[in-house]
């Protein structure tokens, strides 16, 4: 039974209080080229819920899933191995059901959870502090613009041409909808990275400089002459990290001048899951805090000194005066979150950096084999496990022929920037703790047949 309470009149109404003629006039930022004009051709309009399941099953099964084919994709979700653990602890009931804690004392188990994720997420950024996640690493790189925005009291933002651009379509698309911050300016990627370019760009008015570490080519930034250039500025440098477990040998972006560090957290604990749901992960100084966006977890006593944790700071609009919140984040990725907190626990600072050298040992096997195929070459003089290589061809057809040959073979930069010419060749390849030398072998093998 379907169940539709509001009559033509009702949905008339609310038109008229909004100024909408029709209801297909709340559509219409979304593309016309992506809005249906009726039902999907081949769909029936019903069908039974074996049929359902049936076509459904059939359709999962033309997947190639990650764990049953060599596997070489990054760009921003990575596979890693995830303990079995894990998933087991996350299980339990008082975690796979727990919610937002509205009266977060009582829910001591989850603030302590959330209060050693910040702390792990703190250590692992180089920052002062971390809050208690956010959605996934997109947004919280727009949130760390309008964070800077508040703090610098300027509307100009430097992205920089390394930045992945699903995150600066992120940011753009959001900044079209607020008049927060509305200036971004996105460098043309070059195949050489231009520190000195970057740093031309930032002025008097910049917010800040967005800069992603490794960037989307798997280079490593001089974050360090980036954050001095834009302090010498009154700007603001937020590192994006979309690969956490390169913190385990790499320095720490906070260490290195970043006044906001954000990224993706879906490395540890969480796996790949056909998109997400994923985990923001947000640290910045201490002195900005209260222009963080999201939760804040504290450690305290209680009235018999005994240890305890409360809700510190929560600057979203369901705890206080909707016109003072700095952001309307109504969940935090909890399961996630927690996810990532176990395997963190797990591995440890020994284990962190243990994992991140094997990724890189298994990153240049990779490279030393790959690159031994004609014609291929590395665009990268130095890399964590994330590298592009330049291929004699377009990349977008070598992808496609490597998948018919059961090889998900990298993300081709054509894919990633469509209008770039110069970019059709280069092809975005990872190797993690999961990548064996079979596959790599395989890998190789493949790629000299599709290019021969």
């Amino acid at each position: 039974m379907r169940y539709l309470p509001l009559t033509e009149a009702d949905r008339a109404e609310m038109l008229a209080v909004i100024g909408a003629a029709t209801v297909d006039d709340l559509f219409a930022d979304v593309p016309a080229q992506a809005r249906l004009d009726g039902p999907i051709a081949g769909l029936p309009l019903h069908a039974s819920e074996l049929a359902v399941e049936r076509h459904m099953t059939g359709l999962a099964a033309r997947n190639l899933s990650a764990g049953s084919v060599p596997f070489f994709l990054g760009a921003g979700a990575y596979r890693h191995h995830v303990p079995a653990s894990v998933d087991h602890l996350i299980q339990r009931g008082e975690f796979l059901t727990a919610y937002t804690p509205y009266q977060p004392e009582i829910a001591q188990g989850t603030l302590q959870a959330l209060f050693e994720f910040q702390t792990q997420v703190a250590r692992l950024y180089g920052t002062e502090i971390a809050n208690a996640s956010m959605y996934d690493g997109s947004t919280a790189c727009w949130e760390a613009i309008l964070m800077a925005g508040r703090i610098t009291r300027r509307d100009r933002v430097v992205l920089s041409g390394g930045l992945h651009p699903h995150y600066a379509q992120v940011v753009r698309t959001m900044a079209k909808f607020t008049r927060d911050v509305i200036d971004t300016r996105l460098p043309e990627l070059q195949a050489e990275p231009d520190d000195i370019a970057l740093i031309s760009s930032i002025d008097g008015e910049t917010a800040c400089v967005v800069v992603q570490y490794p960037d989307i080519l798997g280079r490593i930034p001089d974050l360090a002459a980036i954050a001095e250039a834009a302090h010498a500025r009154g700007a603001l440098l937020v590192a994006v990290v979309t690969e956490p477990v390169a913190l385990g040998l790499i320095e720490a972006p906070g260490h290195l001048g970043a006044d906001i560090v954000v990224g993706e957290g879906q490395s540890l604990g969480v796996g790949l899951q056909f998109g997400g749901p994923y985990l923001g992960l947000f640290g910045c100084r201490e002195k900005f805090v209260r222009q963080m966006p999201g939760r804040l977890c504290g450690q305290t006593v209680d009235a018999e000194g005994k240890r305890g944790f409360v809700l510190t700071l929560s600057t979203r609009e369901q705890h206080i005066r909707r016109e003072k919140a700095t952001s309307n984040i109504c969940t935090n990725s909890g399961l996630c979150a927690l996810s990532f907190s176990i395997h963190m626990t797990l591995l440890g600072g020994e284990g962190l950096a243990r994992l991140a050298r094997i990724n890189h040992a298994r990153a240049q096997a990779m490279v030393a084999r790959l690159t031994q195929v004609p014609g291929v070459s590395c665009l990268n003089d130095a890399y964590f496990n994330e590298v592009t290589l330049l291929l004699p061809r377009d990349a977008r057809d070598v992808v496609r022929a490597l998948a018919e040959r059961r090889v998900l073979g990298g993300v081709s930069l054509g894919r990633l920037y469509p209008g770039v010419a110069s970019l059709r060749h280069g092809l975005l390849v990872t190797a993690t703790e999961t990548t064996t030398d079979e596959d790599i072998a395989i890998f190789a093998a493949e790629l000299e047949g599709v290019l021969a």
